[in-house]
């Protein structure tokens, strides 16, 4: 409580601590304001929908996404971690989401993905594999009636996705049209859905890849270790194991990762090979629902 509201409320208001009146005099850097706006957008979607799921993949954005919710509620987080599991992440994904499922006290929702045969054949192979997630993640919506999925996009990382709102309507079949986004002024958000349809909201939206990683070595917060190279190699995006590569890299820490982002040229899913398949496979995806 700053002192201007101590002595709306109160006449007679207690002095500010030392601690309190450093915070205050602490000019706001870019992380700050960064967090700032995302924990506002958590908390708005909290408010105004019903009933909220956090998409946890497990990467270094939905991480620094949980993290984000613990401070936006106190220290816990107020809805399930979803994880729509393909069955094909690597084995230290799994390792990493049973330890911290745990130590931050996560109601943790695993469901599986159906298999291949039921996802749409013309669709390229690893685009494919990567569409057995929109169709897992239907039947989580048909299953929980999720009105707001929370996920850990930004706008940086892919094109289609930069085309994407904070609180972005989905159709009842969880279809995505691009044509058709609500204009988002002054931080002004749309967040009534359809009935049977839901929203998506995209706390992190705003921020960059170097920005992740920035946070992530201030607020220390774990890292699957496939991020920091071995053997000349290292992954910047983890997905399936199959359709999944590490880029050539020897950036072995955060701050060598952090120096590695102003001076490449590789795209941060260089390593995805749903990304070097047809030009319009990636939003094909996105329309009928892909994260």
């Amino acid at each position: 409580m700053t002192q201007a509201v101590r002595q709306a409320v109160s006449p007679d208001p207690a002095p500010l601590s030392d601690l309190e009146l450093r915070e205050q005099l602490r000019p706001m850097d870019h992380l700050d304001a960064l967090e700032a706006q995302s924990i506002y957008i958590f908390r708005e979607g909290f408010a105004r929908l019903k009933k909220l799921a956090l998409l946890w993949s497990l990467g270094k954005d939905s991480n620094v996404m949980i993290w984000l919710a613990r401070k936006a509620f106190f220290g816990r987080v107020p809805f399930p971690a979803l994880h729509v599991d393909t069955g094909k992440k690597f084995p230290e994904m799994y390792a990493f989401r049973d330890q911290y499922s745990k130590e931050w006290e996560l109601d943790l929702r695993v469901d599986p993905c159906p298999p291949i045969d039921s996802v749409d054949p013309t669709l390229p192979p690893a685009a494919r594999s990567a569409a057995r997630k929109t169709e897992g993640l239907k039947l989580a919506l048909a299953k929980y009636g999720f009105d707001g999925l929370i996920a850990g996009i930004r706008r940086d990382e892919e094109a289609t996705r930069a085309k994407e709102r904070v609180f972005s309507p989905r159709g009842t079949e969880g279809g995505w049209d691009v044509r058709d986004q609500p204009p988002e002024f002054w931080d002004q958000f749309n967040a009534s859905p359809p009935p049977g349809a839901h929203l998506r909201i995209h706390p992190i939206l705003h921020w960059t890849e170097a920005d992740i990683w920035a946070y992530t070595k201030r607020e220390n917060i774990p890292i699957i270790p496939l991020y920091l190279a071995q053997n000349g190699k290292r992954y910047r995006s983890l997905g399936d194991q199959d359709i999944t590569f590490p880029v050539a890299s020897n950036a072995s820490s955060i701050d060598e990762i952090l120096h590695e982002l102003q001076t490449t040229k590789v795209p941060e899913r260089a390593g995805r090979a749903l990304d070097h398949e047809t030009e319009d496979a990636f939003e094909r995806l996105r329309v009928a629902g892909y994260l």
